[in-house]
This record gives structure tokens, C-alpha cells and sequence, in this order.
């Protein structure tokens, strides 16, 4: 029997910005119908990777296959097959429904339009008879947001591609977009591929999540990253120094590896200092934050570090245990030689 091929399949793509080396990606494939969740910092590759796979930007090497097929930008075959929406909408200068009208018109595929506008419009929370008309500059941040979704859903995409698309928004609004966009696939098996800093949500809806440093990719999405500067002695021990005064023990560079990272199973947590308990890193924090996920019952948990944040997934019984609660202060122990260099 022949298996169906990924929607996507990525090749030894690689990107660059002049001299700077963007995006470095050996092999990705993102089957259909599924849900990717893509984390990592500002400036770590989402973007470009996502305007990649939207064929909105030609890399500067590798092969992509869409459906098992070669495919490049601006392809005709492709044109409202894959639809992104980025973190700052970019609307049409007209109303709110002749933005959302437009790329059924440019297919020519005016059956049953204002219906399926008023379809769209309803499923980010927007009543047609009330903003329906209403031009583009009468319409709140939030509001230009959900346009801007309703305006992609509305084609029924194959694929839709999502950048940051509740980092600028209010809350009533980063809800109904959250909602109308995990409800394509489940109406249509629409493929979707969701940068986010909201990692609560991004573990709750996604069927895999994947972490990007430096335009390189790590599979699991349970890193985290330790970003540099380190400093070190010739074949030693690396130290990342925190604007707190604490310090990261970390093991000597080794390879071609630039990035250090640490599994988050590797990392354990305790309420107070502990001596010669083994971990040669025991850094102080403080939680931000804790999110009851649904889809596996465990608990997101939010530590900022000095400048650094570490978000781990918890089982409830580990944070009844150690009775963790927003605001509480607990250290995390982990050893250096758990850390990669990748």
C-alpha cells in the first residue's frame, strides 16, 4: 500500500540574509492535516520559515514538495492552497467585507459569496450586519486581526500558516482566533503551522512542536534553549553568566554545534538549595505562570530566570507535591552534562 505523502517535505534548505545563514534545515516533513507548533525566539528563523512554506520567498537552496510535488513561489497551483496570516494585519483599504470578498473574487468563485462571507465572519466573532460595511480604518487592532483570519478562511485552505497571530491582540480576540483557527482542520483537515510565544497553547492544540534556534530545527519541541554569549578556557567547562549574578555551567563546545540546549526532562525542581546533591546547576527562579493543558493533563509551568524563561510541562501530582504556585520561588537542577551542543 502507498503511503500518502506529507503535505510538506523540505530538503537541505538553507536561507540567508547577506552573509548571515537564516535558516539551515536538513531534512522537515509536516504531514497532512496536522498541527505544528514552531517555537523559538525572536529573530531564531519562524518567520522565514513560515513565508517559505507559504511560497512567498524562494530560499536560497533545497527542494520543497508539496503534496510529493516540487513547488516554488508564487505558483499558480499553489495560489489559495496556503494561505498565512502574520502577527500585523494588512488589509485592503475598503471594507470589511470587500477584504474578505477578495480572494474568492481573484478565483473567480462568486457562488454563494455573501453567505460564506457571513460564515466567516461569524466564526471570529464578527455579527455582518454590524461590520459587514464598516471600512478598514474603523476597526480596532483585534478586530483587523479576525478580518484578516476571516479573509483566509473563507477560501478553505489547504494549509493555513500562522505568525504570531494573537501576540498583538486583546484577549475576547486572541480566543476567537485560537478558536476559528483550530476549528479549520476539524471542519476541513486543514493543515495548520502555528508560531507562537504562547507555548501553553501551543503544546495544548499541536501534534508536534518543533523548537528553532539560529534557523536550525530540534524535533520535539522540549528544549530549552540556552542562548549565548558563554565564555571558556581552552577545552573547559563553559559558563553562562545571568544578569542576576547567577551563572550556567555548561560542557565544552564541541563539533560544529553553536546552540546549547537541555531536554526539559533533564531538569528537575526543588524549593530550596540543595548541597552536594549532584547537580552542578542549581539556578534560582520564580514562577510566572501555570496552564492545565487538555490534551495530556499536565501542567504548564512558566519560570523566569533572570532574562531567561524555562517552561516545563508538570505532571499534577509533581506540583501538588511540591506545593508550586505563580510567585513561588524554586530552583531548577539540572547537569551540565546534559546540555548539547547542536
Amino acid at each position: 500500500m502507498t503511503r500518502n505523502p506529507p503535505i510538506y517535505l523540505l530538503e537541505d534548505v538553507t536561507h540567508f540574509y547577506g552573509d548571515k545563514k537564516v535558516l539551515d534545515i536538513d531534512h522537515l516533513e509536516i504531514p497532512r492535516g496536522s498541527i505544528t507548533g514552531l517555537m523559538g525566539p525572536n529573530g531564531s528563523g519562524k518567520t522565514t520559515l513560515l513565508k517559505i512554506l507559504a511560497f512567498a520567498m524562494r530560499p536560497a537552496a533545497g527542494s520543497i514538495y508539496f503534496n510529493g510535488r516540487p513547488e516554488y513561489p508564487f505558483s499558480p497551483g499553489i495560489r489559495s492552497r496556503v494561505t498565512m496570516v502574520t502577527q500585523k494585519p494588512y488589509l485592503l483599504k475598503r471594507s470589511v467585507f470587500e477584504n474578505i470578498a477578495y480572494g474568492l473574487t481573484i478565483r473567480r468563485d462568486s457562488k454563494d459569496m455573501i453567505k460564506r462571507i457571513q460564515i466567516a465572519m461569524n466564526s471570529v466573532g464578527l455579527d455582518y450586519e454590524g461590520f459587514g460595511f464598516r471600512q478598514w480604518h474603523e476597526l480596532s487592532g483585534g478586530e483587523a486581526q479576525r478580518v484578516a483570519l476571516a479573509a483566509r478562511l473563507v477560501l478553505k485552505p489547504e494549509v493555513l500558516l500562522l505568525d504570531e497571530p494573537v501576540a498583538s491582540v486583546d484577549a475576547q480576540s486572541a480566543a476567537l482566533i485560537r478558536k476559528a483557527s483550530l476549528a479549520a482542520r476539524k471542519n476541513w483537515g486543514t493543515t495548520l503551522v502555528i508560531a507562537s510565544h504562547d507555548l501553553a497553547w501551543l503544546f495544548d492544540c499541536s501534534d508536534t512542536q518543533i523548537s528553532i534556534s539560529n534557523g536550525t530545527l530540534f524535533s520535539t519541541g522540549m528544549e530549552i534553549i540556552i542562548p549565548g554569549p558563554c565564555t571558556s578556557a581552552q577545552g573547559q567547562k563553559m559558563t553562562k553568566s545571568l544578569d542576576d549574578g547567577q551563572s550556567i555551567v555548561l560542557p565544552p563546545m564541541t563539533g560544529s554545534g553553536k546552540t546549547a540546549v537541555i531536554q526539559t526532562d533533564n531538569i528537575h525542581l526543588a524549593t530550596r538549595f540543595e548541597k552536594d546533591n549532584g547537580y552542578d546547576n542549581q539556578i534560582k527562579g520564580q514562577i510566572l505562570s501555570m496552564q492545565m493543558t487538555g490534551r495530556n493533563q499536565r501542567i504548564m509551568t512558566t519560570i523566569a530566570v533572570s532574562q531567561m524563561a524555562f517552561m516545563l510541562a508538570l505532571g499534577p501530582q509533581y506540583s501538588s507535591r511540591l506545593h508550586l504556585q505563580p510567585g513561588k520561588v524554586v530552583f531548577l537542577m539540572f547537569k551540565s552534562e546534559d546540555i548539547l551542543w547542536r
